[in-house]
C-alpha cells in the first residue's frame, strides 16, 4: 500500500458497519402504509370510493414511496455509502405519515359528529409531528452523517468517530507516535506523555481507516 501524501488534505466521511442494514430497514419500514394509500386511491379510480384531491395525492405519494424504495434498495446495493444531499425517501415517508394522520383525524371527526360529542385524539398529531421530523431529516441527514469523519491534513489529524461523540484534534508537533492496537484501534502518544485510545472497530472499513491514519502518522512523525 502506497503511503499517503501528508500534504494532501483528506476528509473522509465514516459510516457505522451496520449502516446498509439500517438503511434497508428504514426503506422497508413504510411499505405497508404506502400500500394502504395505494389501495385507497385505486378504490377511488375504480369507483368504489369518491375521487377527491386527497385520494389523488394518496396515489401520488404511495406510488412515489414505492418507486423511491426500490431506487434506494438498488442504490444501497451498488453505492452503499454515497449519500444525496436531499433524502427523497424521507420526504415520501413524511407524506405517508401526514396523510395517515389526516385519515385518522378525519375518521374520528366523522365519528364525533355522528355521536354529537367532540373529543380530542392525540394519535393524528403524533403522526403530523413524525412527518415534520422526517422532513427535517430529509434535508439534514447528509450533514448529520458527515459529523462522523476522519480529517487528515498537513498540520495533523482530527475527526469524530461517533455521531454524538467528542471531536478529537491533534497536530503533528504534539504527536510522538501513533501505533496500531488490536484489529481496528490505535494509540496516540503525545510529546507531553499523555496517551489517547481511538477505536475504529464499529465503523465500516474501520481497520482500513485506522491503517490509513497510522501510515500517514508514521510517515510524518518519522520525518520529524
Amino acid at each position: 500500500m502506497n503511503a499517503p501524501d501528508p500534504a494532501a488534505p483528506e476528509r473522509i466521511t465514516l459510516f457505522d458497519r451496520r449502516h446498509v442494514r439500517r438503511q434497508r430497514g428504514k426503506a422497508l419500514s413504510h411499505i405497508v402504509p404506502a400500500l394502504v394509500l395505494l389501495t385507497t386511491a385505486i378504490g377511488a379510480v375504480t369507483g368504489q370510493e369518491p375521487l377527491t384531491p386527497v385520494t389523488v395525492l394518496e396515489f401520488v405519494v404511495g406510488a412515489a414511496y414505492l418507486g423511491l424504495m426500490v431506487r434506494e434498495l438498488r442504490h444501497l446495493q451498488h453505492h452503499a455509502h454515497h449519500q444525496e444531499k436531499i433524502a427523497w425517501l424521507e420526504l415520501a415517508a413524511a407524506g405517508i405519515l401526514g396523510l395517515e394522520g389526516y385519515h385518522i383525524l378525519h375518521r374520528h371527526h366523522v365519528a364525533d359528529q355522528a355521536r354529537g360529542v367532540q373529543t380530542f385524539h392525540l394519535l393524528p398529531y403524533l403522526y403530523f409531528l413524525l412527518a415534520v421530523l422526517f422532513v427535517v431529516l430529509a434535508f439534514n441527514s447528509y450533514h448529520i452523517n458527515r459529523r462522523r469523519h476522519l480529517h487528515l491534513h498537513a498540520e495533523g489529524f482530527g475527526g469524530r468517530l461517533r455521531l454524538l461523540g467528542r471531536k478529537f484534534q491533534f497536530t503533528w508537533a504534539e504527536v510522538a507516535a501513533v501505533e496500531p492496537s488490536g484489529a481496528a484501534d490505535l494509540l496516540v502518544e503525545c510529546t507531553d506523555g499523555t496517551r489517547h485510545h481511538l477505536s475504529f472497530a464499529h465503523l465500516h472499513d474501520g481497520p482500513a481507516h485506522r491503517d490509513r491514519l497510522v501510515a500517514q502518522a508514521q510517515q510524518v512523525v518519522g520525518r520529524a
